[in-house]
């Protein structure tokens, strides 16, 4: 059967060391970081009180911008907000059925550092509505991501720090040992909402510290010194 149109075309993120990873799917994580979640206005289950599930969202393929670079303002808003996070690039199949937290770290390929880019206001109003808040979330360039480094020349996940500066002034900082669910936490628990495959990522959650990005702003969101994004905001149109 033959196309009616000419197929999109797939979104590829370039990997340190030569090569590109092709996009599949975007799952983004919610309330990932107790700080963040209390600066959102949520409550956070005290020490030794269970965690609760976490809150899942998903964002379009062909929204996510590979190396930063120019990001236009979105239409629609007034309060553009970064959200640095850590993007897990997966590289394999999930088989069937619930992951196990052992099995769910092989699925993984490597790492970046992305902003989760949100329209606050409608995401806000939307809330208060008690209506689902995609708009607020999803929309075109609303995912940039830095190159990938495989997982192995990563290592250890907990002491690596995020960090996020805007026009050179620091607004988000923090180690992944304070995510609330790890990796293997997280793709155990979509594992039995989706089929994860290879070109999944998932954007992992972020710190307090989120706030307004404005045109002819710039970013520098960093996991450490292994990985950089840098960009700047455009104004709407360009």
């Amino acid at each position: 059967m033959s196309d009616v149109i000419a197929a999109p075309p797939c979104v590829r993120i370039p990997v340190r060391g030569g090569g590109a990873f092709p996009v599949r799917r975007v799952y983004c994580v919610g309330r990932n970081f107790a700080d963040h979640a209390r600066e959102m206005g949520a409550t956070v289950p005290a020490a030794g009180v269970a965690r609760g599930a976490p809150v899942f969202f998903l964002k379009p393929a062909d929204a996510v911008v590979p190396a930063g670079g120019a990001i236009p303002y979105p239409p629609g808003t007034a309060d553009l907000h970064h959200e640095v996070e850590l993007v897990v690039a997966l590289g394999a199949d999930a088989a069937a059925g619930a992951l196990q937290r052992t099995d769910a770290q092989q699925l993984v390929y490597g790492y970046g550092v992305g902003l989760d880019l949100t329209r606050r206001d409608l995401q806000a109003a939307a809330k208060a509505k008690g209506l689902p808040w995609d708009t607020g979330k999803s929309f075109d360039a609303c995912a940039p991501v830095s190159e990938l480094l495989p997982a192995a020349a990563v290592g250890d996940l907990g002491p690596r720090r995020l960090s996020l500066h805007v026009n050179g002034e620091l607004r988000q900082q923090a180690p992944l040992a304070q995510m609330i669910w790890d990796v293997p936490d997280i793709l155990g628990e979509l594992s039995q909402l989706y089929a994860l495959r290879a070109g999944d990522l998932v954007f992992m959650g972020t710190p307090a510290g989120v706030g307004p990005l404005l045109p002819g702003d710039s970013f520098d969101a960093r996991l450490d010194d292994l990985l950089q994004l840098h960009g700047y905001v455009t104004p709407a149109g360009e």
